[in-house]
């Protein structure tokens, strides 16, 4: 039977609507992982390094599709929600549209700075080669990523999270396919990689912008429209957090690799590359539940259903503090493994990434808390609280932590400096969710 966002959600109704988009959040995550392994694997661990050293940046221009996504998704449920779908469908069209605009400008500029950006990381000689040529050639598909980024909220909201998945497993599968073949079998090395995940981009980004074209079955339909900046304004208002999250994840990744840099050498961005692979997995499951969830927190606070936004609010803190828990004690487990299916060919890489492991492994008891509480604010259209969470998560606290820490711990200090962040966004989280408690009724 199917499950509308309208629904009363029961723990099996909410397990059943948002497992989709989490599958789909974790395909997308592990397709981005493929590279490093084939890269890791078969070109070598300098090509990795170079690989992570400008990813951050590729992300940073990326991040403006989360932004559209998450803040249109909010909108277009809330009104959605009100009865007016009319307008819902005209918002829906400019956002994708204002993307598609953006995200070709914003792959000029990438490629235009590739280099100096490289430079600027720490990368010379070989490193900057293989920087420069990932960079550039990921900008081909900068915008149909940005799509796929929003798209995925989208298709939540019109109640089609399965196709979200069977997308993300088609686009993955392309990913692992084109890296075999270009990676492992015609040796092509970076360029290999990233010609697999230009491939598995413009699938994800095109093949739903083509559903929603031709698309009459459900709410929402893309169709050229007059562009409103206010409207606009209020997309990006709406996900700010997203954007900010994304960009200062971004930017204190580049943080973290200069300061491994200087204390490792480059066996640390290899190590710190891995953490974030692993990472990426593990957090998307509570990405994919907060996006699952919003269109449905939208669309009970524009019907001013309070009691269903209760519902859905202490349900998901059970639910994201078990997977936490799951996700710390498996970590913890496989550690070893998750090592060497990365690095095994390097008993001193294997070593260092099994210890910063076992550290990191912390985070995951508290982050899941943080990254549902900014998407909860941003699912009731409040921008600022939830960039707020966001910011002192993905930002303030981590940059504090990176310099801080390792002048007391050396090099552990640098893998304590995620769990220390983690565990003080989580207590700004709780309380703001006590203050706008009475605001919303939740």
């Amino acid at each position: 039977m199917s499950i509308q966002i309208s629904d009363h959600f029961t723990y099996g109704r909410l397990f059943r609507f948002t497992i989709p988009t989490i599958i789909m959040m974790i395909f997308t995550s592990i397709y981005g992982v493929i590279d490093g392994l084939f890269v890791t694997n078969v070109v070598g661990s300098e090509a990795f390094a170079s690989v992570n050293l400008i990813m951050p940046f590729i992300m940073i221009l990326g991040a403006f599709g989360f932004m559209m996504g998450a803040g249109g998704s909010a909108l277009v449920s809330k009104t959605l929600g009100a009865g007016k779908k009319e307008k819902a469908n005209e918002y829906f069209s400019m956002i994708i549209l204002f993307i598609i605009i953006v995200g070709i400008l914003l792959s000029v500029f990438g490629a235009l700075l590739m280099e100096p950006i490289s430079i600027l990381f720490g990368a010379e000689g070989t490193l900057l080669d293989g920087c420069v040529l990932y960079g550039r050639m990921s900008m081909i598909s900068l915008t149909a990523f940005m799509l796929q980024n929003a798209f995925q909220s989208f298709l939540v909201v019109v109640g089609r999270p399965r196709m979200g998945l069977l997308l993300s497993i088609v686009a993955g599968v392309t990913n692992i396919i084109g890296d075999f073949l270009l990676v492992y079998v015609f040796d092509l090395g970076i360029l290999g990689a990233v010609l697999a995940t230009i491939s598995s981009e413009m699938l994800g980004g095109i093949i739903p912008l083509i559903f929603f074209i031709r698309n009459r079955s459900t709410d929402l339909r893309f169709s050229l429209t007059k562009i409103r900046m206010r409207i606009i304004g209020k997309t990006c208002f709406n996900g700010s957090s997203e954007m900010l999250s994304n960009i200062s994840m971004s930017l204190v990744n580049m943080l973290y690799n200069m300061q491994l840099m200087r204390l490792v050498g480059p066996d640390g961005v290899v190590t710190y590359g891995i953490i974030m692979y692993i990472s990426f997995i593990f957090v998307s499951t509570f990405i994919g539940y907060s996006i699952g969830t919003a269109p449905i927190i939208g669309y009970h606070y524009g019907a001013e259903n309070k009691d269903e936004l209760k519902n859905i609010l202490k349900k998901s803190l059970k639910i994201v503090g078990v997977a936490g828990a799951v996700m710390f004690i498996s970590c913890e487990l496989l550690s070893g493994v998750l090592s060497g299916i990365f690095v095994s060919y390097s008993d001193n890489l294997m070593s260092m990434t099994k210890h910063a492991i076992h550290i990191f492994a912390i985070s995951f008891l508290f982050n899941g808390f943080s990254i549902f509480a900014s998407n909860f604010f941003t699912a009731l259209n409040n921008g600022i609280i939830s960039a707020a969470i966001s910011f002192m998560r993905t930002m303030v606290f981590q940059v504090v932590m990176i310099f801080l820490l390792p002048i007391f711990f050396g090099l552990n200090g640098i893998w304590l400096s995620i769990v220390a962040a983690e565990i003080l966004s989580v207590i700004v989280s709780f309380i703001m969710l006590g203050l706008f408690r009475k605001r919303y009724g939740y």
